[in-house]
């Protein structure tokens, strides 16, 4: 009974996680757009708050979580679809991580980048989503 309710509050954290996975980038997309000083600090504040307040502490909660699941399912490492997942998740890792360095430039008022870029920017979350989604359902190998 205990996997299952470590099982939710798992489904909960990277529930919480991708919203600011999706938000974040979206914010960004703003920010780039924007052309007025009070605009700018509004989004640094917003784009602050959401990282260190929703989308770290999920991804931690995601992480501690998921490892919990696996020490108590060890059998479940043999498992391909597996592996698969936790690769895309590493993936996903390196993507937060970017996105912090992109808080960074724009709290700098650094920004290289056009609102276009942080469109296309936007987008890969989904796809690695998705594949998560029907690796855990479908268990393909």
């Amino acid at each position: 009974m205990g996997y299952l309710w470590i099982k939710a509050f798992h489904i909960i954290a990277v529930v919480c996680w991708f919203a600011g996975l999706f938000y974040l980038p979206r914010l960004f997309v703003y920010h780039a757009m924007s052309e007025d000083a009070v605009s700018r600090e509004r989004f640094k504040i917003m784009e602050r708050k959401l990282y260190r307040g929703i989308m770290t502490p999920s991804l931690i909660a995601t992480v501690v979580l998921g490892i919990w699941m696996l020490v108590l399912n060890a059998q479940l490492l043999s498992a391909g679809w597996l592996h698969a997942k936790l690769l895309l998740i590493l993936i996903l890792l390196g993507y937060h991580g970017q996105c912090a360095r992109l808080l960074k430039s724009f709290a700098k008022d650094e920004n290289r980048h056009s609102h276009v870029y942080y469109r296309w920017f936007n987008e890969f979350p989904v796809l690695v989503l998705v594949s998560v989604v029907i690796l855990v359902v479908v268990k393909p190998f």
